[in-house]
């Protein structure tokens, strides 16, 4: 079985679409090649298509999600912000325990840079997960906006530029492509 002698740190970052769909492109890469993969999602908790094809997977590709469904964060009142953030933190504790045992080959904690934003995580927290992550355990990190702190820390950051997208045409989301 395949063991990463060196884990890096990678960012996918951006306006444009394709941050996740990166990251588990990188996932199933890792899983076909005998990685095991631990996927943490958060602020997304309703179906996506890539749940689905990942659990029957099996135990060497995982996603975890630790949030109850909700509205976007911008339409949650103050109660529903602190469950929120009560269930980032124990997503928080999850990921805390891969890093010290060691659970996974390849570590991917979608929209942790939205976490930073709604300031549910600090920095600090994000750049301990870096610090701390075993020495052979790679780390991709997702979202908009990084901070330059977790860019000096990481190993290759790739930012998504949209040059034009569909929605400014009035399409919506659709299903099988955005979630």
């Amino acid at each position: 079985m395949l063991k990463l002698e060196q884990g890096l740190v990678q960012v996918y970052t951006g306006e444009g679409k394709g941050k996740t769909t990166a990251a588990i492109g990188q996932g199933i890469r890792a899983y076909g090649n005998g990685l095991k993969v631990y996927m943490i999602q958060f602020l997304k908790s309703g179906k996506t298509g890539e749940l689905t094809t990942i659990e029957e997977l099996g135990e060497n590709f995982k996603i975890f999600r630790f949030e109850k469904p909700k509205d976007f964060t911008w339409n949650l009142n103050d109660e529903e912000l602190e469950e929120l953030r009560l269930e980032i933190r124990d997503g928080y504790k999850f990921i805390l325990d891969v890093i010290k045992e060691n659970k996974c080959d390849l570590l991917i904690i979608d929209e942790v840079m939205a976490v930073l934003s709604n300031k549910f995580l600090s920095v600090e927290d994000v750049l301990y997960i870096i610090d701390n992550k075993p020495k052979n355990m790679e780390v991709i990190l997702t979202g908009r906006n990084v901070p330059s702190e977790i860019i000096e820390k990481s190993n290759l950051v790739t930012e998504m530029k949209c040059i034009k997208h569909y929605y400014n045409e009035g399409i919506p989301a659709r299903e099988g492509i955005e979630y």
